[in-house]
């Protein structure tokens, strides 16, 4: 007799019901039903009908929630949420060069965007210059090239630093990236008090499934701690730090490890800041984190609903802190890249919409809607104005954004907002077991989970038991018109001409100076952001403040999980 694929998995879920006459009235099993397994995306089990009783069974009373804007904010930060102010609408950009990413920052803004969200290349990423022999082929391919002061300026050319927030995804070198736009800001008479933003800065996830690092793991909790210490005195309104989960469920994990790995990561900052003899008021109302939003909708509304709980349940319980905002879960929400597919990409459209609504319905503070042709390339201005225009049609013409936690309440979701819960808590207490989350990491342990998760989905999909349309269902003949985006050639030589010339209208002696300074401040416990600003000032480069870095903290290569 020929075994389902998926006959374990049923074994398993008939072992945890005491009867088989319960797992089949769970909805579990159903003879005639379209698959034998029902479970999300996680591998959460799902009654076929949800009711009282089953969310009872999972420790929930919704009478017992309190509303949105309340501790423990399982329904929202704010009490009115998008009928006071919707979320910011921050699509991701950088492409080519500084002046090429600012006309389509531009674009966006005029067409009803509210904040800024920039890509940089990835030798920017690894705090490598454009001309440096390791960025070879990279610069400009999936993100802005920065690697001056002048690039900055060009980036930011005719926008009102004063009005508007800007994310930057950059981690290693965070410090300096940040330190190039206050000096932007400044020369437009703006203050670092009156700049707005955030920068991701979330070195340990680049460890776990990302890899964009540098320094050795203390080095690097350093630079972080220090940028904790400066933007808490000088640019007060600045997000220091985007605790990111969205790279590790790009990697491939679960939404439960998605949430545990990213709430343990952030508590490891938090005690490597108070170890430094910060106040835990000083910077937490500063921390955010950063979501992925998958496709299973009420999984993924259901996971921002379990972390904002509990982050306030976890920072209330061990730090007990006076500011409210230092327990308060404030996130973006990035819609699943890895969901994408070069296959019938119009679909992707579809997927973006589902995948918006169920981040809007979950509580997000700002959202960027991928493009339907990032599975192919860079998006054109026509697909990004598409992925700007679905938030919109969401935000005003379906109702979504009218109510406060529109699925509150729910037999299914409650329960799955629970179970989450539950499960995120068990894989935090199994990482801190281990000593910690960068403990974890350098035993290889998260990475590990991730690998399995992955591999675990990538059979689903191989064996047809999980469909994805146009890839292993709904399968046609196609024939692909779609041109995306191209980068000039000619884009690295321009680069690598403007750092010679911008190396020599400058005091050289200054400079390596100031670089040798930042070099002797690592062997101390001064802050390093003051020197970094200096630097800039006195026109040294990206990848020569980085270098001075290395040349005390040295370098790192974390274990890969296999």
């Amino acid at each position: 007799m020929m075994t389902h694929p998926n006959q374990n998995h049923v074994m398993k879920a008939v072992a945890a019901h005491s009867s088989l006459d319960e797992y089949r009235t769970t909805g579990l099993f159903m003879a005639g039903a379209r698959r034998e397994i029902w479970e999300t995306l996680s591998g959460i089990d799902l009654p076929m009908q949800p009711n009282q009783q089953t969310m009872l069974n999972s420790g929930t009373n919704p009478s017992d929630i309190p509303d949105a804007g309340s501790p423990p904010y399982t329904r929202g930060i704010h009490s009115s949420m998008y009928r006071s102010k919707l979320w910011t609408m921050r699509q991701y950009a950088g492409f080519s060069s500084a002046k090429e990413t600012n006309k389509r920052f531009k674009l966006l803004l005029d067409r009803g965007q509210k904040g800024l969200s920039v890509a940089f290349d990835l030798p920017t990423q690894l705090g490598l210059d454009a001309d440096d022999e390791l960025s070879l082929g990279e610069v400009g391919k999936v993100g802005v090239s920065i690697s001056t002061l002048d690039d900055m300026r060009e980036l930011l050319e005719g926008i009102p630093l004063d009005q508007v927030s800007t994310s930057m995804t950059i981690n290693a070198p965070a410090m300096v990236l940040l330190a190039m736009y206050v000096i932007v800001a400044e020369e437009q008479g703006v203050s670092s008090s009156q700049i707005r933003g955030t920068i991701q800065n979330d070195i340990l996830k680049e460890y776990i499934a990302r890899g964009t690092y540098v320094f050795p793991p203390k080095q690097s909790m350093r630079l972080i701690t220090d940028i904790f210490s400066y933007c808490s005195k000088n640019i007060p309104r600045w997000n220091t730090i985007s605790i990111s989960g969205y790279h590790i469920r790009e990697a491939g994990c679960t939404a439960v490890q998605e949430v545990a790995f990213t709430i343990a990561n952030a508590l490891e900052y938090v005690e490597a800041a108070i170890k430094t003899g910060l106040d835990i008021d000083s910077f937490a109302p500063r921390l955010s984190f950063f979501f992925n939003c998958h496709n299973d909708f009420f999984e993924e509304a259901s996971k921002f609903r379990a972390a904002r709980k509990l982050w306030y349940d976890l920072m209330t319980q061990r730090y007990n802190p006076s500011n409210p905002k230092s327990s308060m879960l404030r996130f973006h929400t990035q819609v699943a890249g890895v969901s994408l597919t070069a296959q019938q990409p119009l679909n992707n459209i579809s997927r973006v919409t589902i995948q918006a609504l169920a981040a809007i319905c979950g509580g997000t503070q700002s959202l960027h809607t991928n493009s339907y042709d990032e599975a192919i390339g860079l998006p054109t201005e026509e697909s990004a104005t598409i992925a700007l225009r679905t938030q919109q049609i969401i935000a005003e013409e379906s109702g979504a954004a009218d109510i406060v936690d529109p699925l509150g309440g729910s037999y299914h979701v409650e329960t799955l907002t629970q179970k989450i819960y539950d499960m995120s808590i068990e894989q935090i207490e199994t990482i801190e077991k281990m000593g910690g989350a960068m403990s974890a990491i350098e035993q290889g342990w998260q990475q590990r989970e991730i690998h399995n998760s992955a591999f675990k989905h990538l059979k689903e999909v191989e064996n047809n038991s999980r469909k994805i349309i146009g890839v292993n269902h709904g399968v046609m003949e196609e024939n692909i018109q779609h041109k995306p985006m191209t980068i000039n050639p000619e884009l690295e030589k321009s680069q690598c001409d403007k750092l010679k010339n911008w190396r020599l209208e400058r005091n050289d002696e200054l400079a390596m100076i100031s670089l040798v300074d930042i070099t002797k401040a690592c062997t101390t416990d001064s802050n390093l952001f003051p020197l970094v600003i200096e630097s800039l000032r006195k026109g040294c480069t990206l990848g020569e403040i980085m270098g001075a870095m290395k040349e005390e903290f040295g370098t790192w290569m974390a274990p890969s999980g296999f």
